[in-house]
């Protein structure tokens, strides 16, 4: 395959699969990465919106599935991590998030947060939404 067409492919994807997307709606920008979510990926997530330079950062996650014995303890883990920035809002859905004692809002289901999400006036921020496929984390933003 020619250099160039390689090049042009990758300058021009957008993703459309809930895998890193990035959604403008109106002033908020929204990266919808709701595709997948592991100890790993959430805290890479996490750590790299925590860099933007922005103060109305929110923060929604969906609980990480198939994680066994571990699950109770990688989202403790995630919470903590959590509490090491500033934050505008967080949102903890579902999962082993609804077990553990923590200061953020948290909802059962993403029905829930979507309520809570269409009441906020969010104007000039940035959202990150992760979670595992199996919560549906855009449903979010629906």
């Amino acid at each position: 395959m020619p250099e160039e067409k390689i090049k042009s492919a990758i300058e021009n994807y957008v993703s459309a699969n809930n895998r890193s997307q990035m959604i403008e709606k109106g002033s908020n920008k929204i990266i919808l990465d709701a595709y997948n979510a592991n100890p790993g990926s959430m805290v890479s997530a996490i750590q790299n919106f925590a860099k933007i330079k922005n103060d109305n950062k929110v923060l929604m996650l969906g609980a990480m599935s198939e994680l066994g014995k571990e699950s109770l303890h990688e989202h403790k883990l995630i919470i903590n991590l959590i509490g090491e920035y500033k934050w505008k809002d967080v949102v903890l859905v579902g999962g082993d998030f609804l077990k553990i004692n923590h200061p953020y809002l948290k909802f059962e289901t993403t029905e829930k947060a979507n309520a809570w999400f269409r009441k906020q006036d969010f104007k000039n921020s940035f959202i990150l939404i992760k979670g595992s496929r199996s919560i549906g984390m855009e449903k979010v933003i629906e």
